[in-house]
């Protein structure tokens, strides 16, 4: 029986990451960017206030240049705080909002009313803020000296031409993006999302639109592995219920491993059921059943199929086993193949709180409900389905869990109060 930690070796070894695709940024959030973006223009590319204010020569408002200049000047310091007063007032001879395209010309000892944004008057150095003012509309008094740069953001202060906005290899997020609209850029050099194909085998199947009659049940796996590999980062191709003769299966087979990155075939191990798909997928390509020490889910299978070797899961058809190993084995391989530095949940220790049993061997992942204390912001966790001997294969505690716990392979129980590992799963609100 293969470990885990060797089964996922095995599998993370056969990680691709699909040829580079240029996008529109407006679609590029959580890709890898597969250039080096480097910005033409500098960033901001003409001198704009920082803050809604006064566009103003520093020295006209009592900047420092005007206080030293009045103090070797002015031999009486009454004289000095009088003439000083005078000059913080200064008259305003226009408005320049964010946007405008007029070009204005400061003159000395004159203020234009700026917006946040908007282009600075030649010859301003500074802008006094809204703040700081008595807020005159015709003539303008300062409360507060500015200094020569004061709330102003001057030409390539954020970027200057040449300088790498966005490197290769970064994840694009919304502070990314928003650079890259920043620096003038439509599009981007991303690797894609991987295409993921899934599938559902078993006779006893039907779709979710039909009736299930005696001894059969309705396709769960295509949907709720469809929704694990979207929620991975995946672009998903659900092709639902698979069936027909050896031929056709091969045919829908090599139909799908050319449209895929990674394959997922669900019901392709465990009961004869299973052997025609596996007769025919070992035609295609190398395909190993071994079990792993796991519970849920230790009968599953992998391989690479067709030239281009294909990353191929055979899962089991139990919905819950299949949920497991695809948390497991099949998202750390498609977070992979995004780029993600951490292909791997976020774990954190909790203490128990019932009582949970696990096979002998095996490394055990159980449902659970992961919570925290009030008082102390410890960790809280409460096993779910599979603890305490109840049914592990039971679908409806799965929905309520927002984490697994895991058990390791020499744990055969957890008792309440053990301080355990649970991975996070996704925040439901």
């Amino acid at each position: 029986m293969r470990s885990v930690d060797d089964q996922l070796a095995l599998i993370t070894d056969a990680a691709v990451t699909p040829e580079p695709v240029r996008i529109a940024i407006a679609n590029s959030l959580g890709l890898m960017c597969a250039e080096e973006v480097q910005a033409n223009q500098p960033l901001p590319g003409f001198p704009q206030a920082a803050i809604d204010g006064y566009a103003v020569r520093a020295v006209d408002v009592g900047g420092e240049r005007a206080l030293r200049a009045r103090r070797s000047s002015e031999e009486d310091a009454e004289e000095e705080e009088s003439a000083a007063e005078v000059e913080r007032s200064i008259p305003v001879v226009g408005e320049v909002p964010a946007g405008s395209r007029q070009p204005l010309r400061l003159q000395p000892k004159q203020a234009v009313r700026v917006y946040t944004g908007a282009p600075l008057p030649t010859l301003a150095d500074a802008v006094l803020p809204l703040e700081w003012t008595d807020r005159g509309r015709k003539r303008v008094t300062a409360h507060r000296p500015v200094r020569s740069g004061d709330f102003v953001r001057r030409v390539g202060d954020d970027i200057q031409p040449g300088d790498v906005a966005v490197s290769a290899g970064t994840i694009l997020g919304p502070a990314q993006i928003g650079l890259l609209a920043a620096v003038g850029r439509s599009k981007v050099l991303v690797y894609p999302r991987p295409r993921v194909t899934i599938l559902s085998f078993g006779k006893e199947l039907v779709d979710i639109d039909r009736e299930p009659g005696l001894g059969q049940v309705f396709d769960v796996n295509s949907y709720s592995l469809a929704a694990a590999a979207k929620e991975a980062g995946a672009d998903v191709h659900r092709v639902g219920i698979a069936e027909g003769e050896p031929r056709r299966i091969r045919e829908a087979l090599e139909t799908h491993i050319g449209r895929s990155e990674v394959l997922v075939i669900s019901g392709a191990v465990g009961g004869a059921g299973s052997q025609t798909v596996r007769e025919v997928l070992n035609e295609l390509g190398d395909i190993d059943t071994s079990r792993v020490a796991i519970h849920p889910g230790s009968v599953q299978g992998f391989g690479l199929l067709g030239e281009e070797r294909i990353p191929t899961f055979l899962l089991p058809s139990n919905p819950v086993s299949a949920l497991v190993i695809f948390e497991v084995f099949v998202r750390p391989l498609i977070r992979l193949s995004l780029g993600k530095r951490n292909a791997n949940r976020r774990v954190v220790r909790a203490r128990a709180l019932n009582h949970m049993e696990s096979r002998p061997g095996r490394r055990g992942f159980i449902r659970a409900r992961l919570m925290r204390d009030a008082e102390t912001a410890d960790y809280l966790v409460e096993g779910l389905g599979g603890a305490s001997g109840a049914p592990a294969h039971l679908l409806a505690g799965l929905s309520e869990a927002n984490a697994m716990i895991r058990i390791p392979e020499e744990a055969t129980e957890i008792r309440p109060g053990d301080v355990v590992d649970v991975l996070f799963l996704t925040q439901r609100s």
